[in-house]
């Protein structure tokens, strides 16, 4: 079970498991400003459309400028929040996403910030839960850009000592 665990939280005995969270806890981010060079090298690796690659084609088409990809964004989204708990946590695996909503393009320049909060544990007979929670990733204006449901497994408790 130990080699699930990442390593540093393991040795310093801080991992937090499913019956150490509650619904309705809430966590915020970190930031993360989107570089011109970091927009376009994910786009042209990952999604190679002209107003994610091209700035003087982007400034004028409906956008007004560069804005990242969809995935990009929800990429930073993962990095977020695995910088500020996931990478703490007890994880076996992530089991899915839903409700992706990407509700305003995110910009060269752009500072975004975000939260999550549990909104299910299930636990079963694995010795497991399914960890649901609610992500939402604005502006530091404050304008929601992405919210998104995602799913988790964590082990449930911390393992006897042996």
């Amino acid at each position: 079970m130990s080699a699930a665990r990442p390593a540093e939280a393991a040795r310093a005995g801080a991992l937090t498991y499913a019956d150490e969270l509650r619904v309705g806890e809430r966590f915020e981010l970190g930031t993360h400003t989107v570089a011109e060079a970091e927009l376009v090298g994910f786009a042209a690796s990952w999604d190679p459309q002209w107003f994610h690659l091209d700035r003087e084609a982007a400034e004028a088409g409906p956008f007004g400028g560069l804005i990242t990809s969809g995935i990009h964004t929800v990429a930073i989204l993962q990095r977020l929040t695995v910088d500020a708990v996931v990478h703490g946590w007890a994880v076996l695996a992530g089991r899915g996403i839903r409700e992706l909503r990407l509700l305003r393009p995110v910009y060269v320049g752009d500072t975004i910030t975000g939260t999550i909060t549990i909104t299910e544990i299930d636990f079963d007979d694995r010795e497991r839960a399914l960890v649901t929670m609610d992500s939402t990733l604005t502006t530091t204006a404050g304008r929601i850009v992405a919210t998104m449901t995602t799913d988790v497994y964590l082990h449930a408790s911390a393992p006897a000592a042996q």
